[in-house]
């Protein structure tokens, strides 16, 4: 039995009409009469009857609708209770880049606020998060790619980054002010993971130009990057978010990427149909604010 039936039955007990019942609260007229069958047959007793063209409750109607005005009033008042849920695990996705050099600042104020809430971090690429969230396996995924369009999701843009060519300070590229996929051919490349958005660009741009790219190792820690293009091992695409600290300490330079592809965001994304907690609403609301003031 559904609450909806006992909702539908307390407003035909009110109006004493299943064509005025109806009409308040949007159905057809069999729906309504579709509905009551069912309840009575749940009951196994008649609810109502007729007098003319005025329903009645019968006996047993009379003994269902006093339990059912309170069992529509503990659903509404539980709906209030989940409004303002502010414990729980709330589950989001992003990469190694986003939860090193991102989003711990964001975390931190955001649990400072809710104490309660359990942030669970998952790190994956871009398509699996993605896939996550359509499952229902994370609540959020933190994001950095080329727009999002997924129809399944609603996106929130929370900006550009640029993405740059990282070398040491000695490298011959360092007097340059941009480079392209074709400076790059024959240079051994430090290259992050499969699947990764910016390292599925460049490869993409390179296989456009009809060369193909020399790499040296490959990561999935933006660190370990770093640590090879130290040593001399190949020069690196990184967003210049992942070497701020490096370019200050003059242990890098970073020169910026140019290609004709679109640019690449930190999107904050999830489900169209995700029902948002309080706390969630929160912590969208931390980070794509924080955001937008600092720009």
């Amino acid at each position: 039995m559904e609450l909806v039936y006992l909702h539908t039955f307390r407003e035909v007990a009110r109006y004493g009409s299943f064509t005025r019942a109806a009409e308040e609260l949007g159905y057809a007229q069999p729906t309504v009469t579709a509905q009551m069958q069912k309840l009575e047959q749940s009951y196994g007793a008649p609810l109502f009857e007729r007098y003319g063209r005025k329903l009645r409750l019968t006996q047993a109607g009379e003994a269902l609708l006093p339990y059912a005005r309170e069992l529509i009033r503990l659903y509404g008042e539980s709906k209030e209770v989940i409004k303002q849920q502010t414990t729980g695990p709330i589950a989001i996705g992003t990469i190694d880049t986003l939860a090193a050099f991102f989003l711990p600042p964001y975390l931190q104020a955001f649990c400072q606020q809710y104490p309660q809430v359990d942030l669970v971090l998952r790190t994956a690429g871009e398509a699996e998060i993605v896939q996550q969230i359509r499952d229902g396996y994370l609540d959020f995924g933190i994001i950095f790619d080329r727009p999002c369009t997924d129809p399944e999701l609603i996106t929130h843009v929370i900006r550009e980054e640029e993405l740059v060519i990282v070398m040491p300070p000695a490298h011959r590229f360092t007097t340059a002010t941009a480079l392209t996929v074709h400076d790059l051919e024959g240079e051994p490349l430090v290259l992050t993971e499969e699947g990764c958005t910016y390292r599925g660009m460049l490869l993409e741009a390179f296989g456009e130009a009809g060369m193909t790219q020399r790499s040296a190792c490959q990561f999935s820690n933006p660190e370990a990057i770093k640590q090879c293009v130290r040593c001399g091992l190949g020069v690196a695409l990184l967003p210049h978010m992942a070497v701020k600290r490096e370019l200050a300490e003059g242990v890098l330079t970073a020169i910026p990427f140019q290609s004709d592809k679109p640019p690449f965001s930190i999107q904050l994304v999830y489900h169209k149909k995700k029902w948002l907690s309080p706390s969630m609403v929160t912590l969208v609301d931390t980070i794509t604010r924080s955001q937008r003031e600092e720009s």
